[in-house]
């Protein structure tokens, strides 16, 4: 039942448009906002014009590789390798390369997970249990067979829901765990002792430039490469081993296909901000305390609302909302008509949900946003509703 502190959503739709606005309206949830302060000047350093088989291009790569390590607490043993097609080219990697050997588990509650689902059944054509929630919900991750290859994200992206914690993944699985990581990398803890694939791309959390993804290896990833080949081709560009042994060049920055140098010098420039904000501490704190802003504010008010059901799964980063008042005649139009407004005023950029998601409003609140500028959005959400409602009627 409401509380007295709520916003009754029948109140006077003559709002005014806020004062204050975000100074930065760039809530994208990818490619995301740019490090505060970002200028291009900052891309000086970058070997442009250069092989980036150069010793100075190998050694932008290696700071990659080793900066990735360092901030995400990636242990030693396990390989980190920079790879073509952003996350999505380090997941279809994994995938082609280490599936088929035991049957599968795709697990799925957003669009992207649901693209593996369809890689790994029709494409692939793999034994495979599918496990399915609707946006929104987790499904029991604990009931799953760990036994089996699991493939799953971490965190929805496109519905805002997210593994609370590794809990439910067993120390003594004997199948893979790999894990699609692209909006949780550098903003959630992942425990590196239950994942075995690890992936994302530079453009989410830390802002980076798009189509260049991370792939990260366990020991176990390792062996699974080096006693399996898989009954289908690979594509060069998939090729992980050489001789039936793991192509250790990759994970020194021997990239398989050209880098952008410009892209790697955005990287190294984005990890050197994250080291000056505490690194992954400081990072988690940040997208927590945006992700916060957006959670307070529609818990005052009785028309918006959460997608993700369970306050422990919500994503801290790609926060996604939805619309409850029950005077909104078509959600979907409506949801578009208040980003469009928020859009046409200049204070929040591309915050419509994903076209697969259910209709409403989605927030990046990771570390690269100041969370004085989601602070700011919030007011103006307020006035797009009533201001949207009024239309309506009208």
């Amino acid at each position: 039942m409401p509380n007295a502190a709520r916003t009754d959503a029948r109140q006077s739709d003559d709002v005014r448009k806020p004062d204050a606005r975000p100074g930065n309206p760039r809530f994208s949830s990818g490619p995301c906002a740019k490090i505060p302060g970002f200028r291009l000047d900052m891309l000086e350093g970058a070997p442009l014009g250069r092989s980036h088989r150069a010793a100075l291009g190998k050694d932008k790569l290696k700071a990659a590789i080793d900066g990735t390590r360092e901030i995400l607490g990636v242990p030693d043993e396990h390989r980190i390798g920079i790879v073509p097609a952003s996350d999505t080219g380090a997941v279809e990697m994994a995938m082609w390369s280490l599936l088929g050997a035991r049957k599968a588990t795709m697990v799925a509650w957003e669009s992207f997970g649901a693209g593996w689902v369809t890689d790994a059944v029709k494409q692939l054509k793999l034994d495979a249990e599918v496990v399915e929630a609707a946006y929104g919900q987790l499904p029991d991750m604990a009931a799953l067979d760990w036994n089996t290859d699991v493939v799953f994200t971490w965190n929805g992206t496109t519905s805002g829901v997210r593994m609370p914690d590794g809990a439910a993944i067993p120390a003594d699985r004997e199948g893979l765990t790999i894990c699609d990581a692209t909006s949780a990398a550098f903003a959630q803890d992942l425990p590196w002792d239950k994942l075995d694939v690890v992936t994302f791309s530079w453009q989410k959390v830390l802002g980076g430039e798009a189509a260049h993804g991370m792939l990260i290896l366990s020991p176990r990833a390792v062996e699974r490469l080096e006693s399996y080949t898989p009954a289908w081709p690979l594509p060069k560009i998939f090729r992980l081993t050489k001789g039936g042994k793991l192509n250790e060049g990759i994970f020194r920055g021997e990239t398989i296909n050209t880098p952008s140098m410009l892209a790697v010098e955005d990287y190294l420039v984005a990890l050197d901000w994250a080291r000056s904000v505490g690194g992954l501490e400081g990072l988690m704190a940040r997208a927590d305390a945006n992700a916060r802003t957006v959670w307070e504010f529609c818990e005052t008010r009785d028309w918006i609302a959460n997608l993700a059901e369970v306050p422990a799964t919500r994503s801290n980063t790609s926060v996604c909302l939805k619309f409850t008042d029950p005077r909104i005649a078509d959600g979907a139009a409506f949801a578009k008509a208040v980003a469009k407004r928020l859009e046409a005023e200049g204070v929040a950029l591309d915050v419509g949900a994903y076209r697969d998601a259910p209709a409403g409003l989605r927030i990046w609140c990771g570390g690269t946003v100041e969370t004085a500028d989601v602070a700011a959005l919030m007011p103006w959400i307020e006035w797009a509703f009533h201001a949207e409602l009024a239309a309506q009627a009208a």
